[in-house]
């Protein structure tokens, strides 16, 4: 059994302008099945515009819990900045519009007690189920863990919205990158640094958070546009660790994709989900070669300054 005398986790929740999901997101972690004494909360504040004092004192008599200010630099930022002065041994990552479940933390450290060395990661459940389009990305979600993660034992991929993680080889391998500045591809390129490194990663179904991230069609096409920039990113990253040339998805994952409101039971019409599914795709296929576009550019000009300078 693990130590109960020492601060056991670490939860940090990066957070931007949404002060009322942040309340709920730490209203649901007063609920936690777990002793208040072994786990502190860390919010960091990647430059938000309303002060997050109020809340975040609202909630320091039933919580250990306290705030980190910085400038707008991103979630991959913030969440190292947490890191940085978390004091648990174990990180455990959600975001503001989450509500986790009463056993998250149980669940987690039980994890750990089989495996101390193991990237853990929980299953996400959209909250939002009348919502077309956050239904539509949330099941995107699930289909990139049915794909990635077929052996739950060595999964692949985890969203940093529900995951967990040794500080100290947090530390390792070198936290999140923070070229990511949005939130869209610093958990893949995480989670393949880790598998890089040779740790293992497990996938606990049982550390459930519920999600709560209201899209409208306009905001689905953004989100999904933006992990076509991180996707971009990844891959460049990614060949030039394992010295590869960049590889893509064969054709029957896009397939298999379309195909997948059909093969679950889905709260909404299948036709509009698959529809949506693929329209992810051509937004996130856009956002992959809008990066490429500008990356291309953005080296000419360099090339001509220093041709120019020479």
């Amino acid at each position: 059994m693990m130590n109960e005398k020492n601060l056991l986790f670490s939860i940090i929740i990066p957070t931007y302008n949404r002060p009322e999901r942040l309340k709920t997101c730490l209203e649901s972690l007063t609920f936690l099945d777990f002793s208040y004494k072994q786990f502190e909360v860390i919010i960091v504040d990647d430059g938000s515009v309303e002060p997050l004092d109020p809340i975040v004192n609202n909630f320091k008599e039933k919580l250990q819990i306290k705030l980190i200010r910085q400038n707008n630099a991103g979630p991959a930022s913030a969440r190292n900045k947490g890191a940085s002065q978390a004091q648990g041994e174990f990180l455990v990552f959600t975001d503001d519009d989450c509500q986790v479940d009463s056993n998250w933390l149980k669940i987690f450290s039980q994890g750990f007690e089989k495996n101390s060395t193991a990237l853990l990661g929980g299953h996400t459940i959209n909250y939002l189920s009348k919502n077309l389009y956050s239904e539509a990305s949330q099941l995107l979600v699930d289909y990139l863990y049915d794909y990635y993660n077929t052996d739950s034992q060595q999964a692949c991929f985890f969203t940093s919205n529900n995951f967990a993680l040794s500080k100290e080889l947090f530390q390792t391998v070198g936290g999140f990158d923070t070229n990511f500045p949005l939130a869209a591809g610093e958990d893949r390129e995480f989670c393949d640094r880790w598998l890089f490194h040779n740790y293992p990663m497990q996938y606990l179904p049982k550390a459930i958070i519920n999600h709560s991230h209201h899209l409208t069609l306009s905001k689905f096409w953004r989100q999904h546009f933006n992990y076509g920039c991180g996707a971009f990113y990844f891959h460049q990253v990614r060949s030039q660790r394992n010295q590869q040339k960049v590889k893509v998805e064969p054709f029957s994952f896009y397939l298999d994709l379309l195909l997948y409101p059909f093969k679950i039971s889905a709260p909404l019409p299948k036709i509009p989900l698959a529809f949506l599914l693929f329209l992810s795709q051509v937004a996130n296929i856009s956002g992959f070669f809008w990066t490429n576009f500008q990356h291309k550019k953005k080296s000419q000009i360099i090339s001509r300054n220093w041709l120019t300078k020479s």
